[in-house]
């Protein structure tokens, strides 16, 4: 089985200078249950579908299986999938031995901008940017598949 481990945070500062790359994504949930959810992504001229398990307590690890698909093929899933799509910029930036992908939302979720790392375990040491903000691992209303049902937008 495949495992995740990865840190989620706030962006308090300007990291696209760092980035050494830019990739815009939409992606939908076919499920967005916590045990299981299901998303389909079209991530720049490609195509993915991933399953994503049930988090650990600490939110920081869970299971992962991701395939590529052709892209027609996950834009016509992408007209089945539940409501509320989430559009984003991703930036990678490096960090010491680690890169950082920084999610830039748009759309319903625009104003919101977040960083994760993916970690080797969950006590991993990694150099923390300047620009990086307050830690939300574990913060369900931060996975994408929440933020697809109740968006930035609507916290304030």
């Amino acid at each position: 089985m495949a495992q995740e481990i990865e840190r989620k945070f706030l962006v308090a500062g300007d990291f696209k200078p760092e980035a050494f790359k830019a990739t815009r994504i939409i992606q939908g949930y076919l499920s967005s249950v916590p045990e299981r959810t299901v998303r389909v992504r079209v991530k720049g001229e490609k195509g993915f579908i991933t399953i994503k398990g049930i988090g650990s307590q600490s939110g920081a690890s869970r299971f992962e299986w991701e395939k590529e698909i052709p892209t027609e093929e996950a834009e016509q899933l992408l007209a089945i999938c539940e409501p509320g799509v989430i559009d984003k910029t991703r930036y990678l930036v490096k960090s010491g031995e680690h890169t950082f992908e920084v999610d830039e939302f748009y759309g319903d979720n625009d104003g919101l901008t977040v960083a994760e790392v993916e970690l080797s375990s969950e006590e991993e040491a990694f150099v923390k940017p300047a620009w990086l903000g307050e830690e939300v691992t574990g913060d369900v209303k931060y996975y994408n598949s929440m933020l697809m049902k109740n968006p930035y937008k609507n916290w304030k």
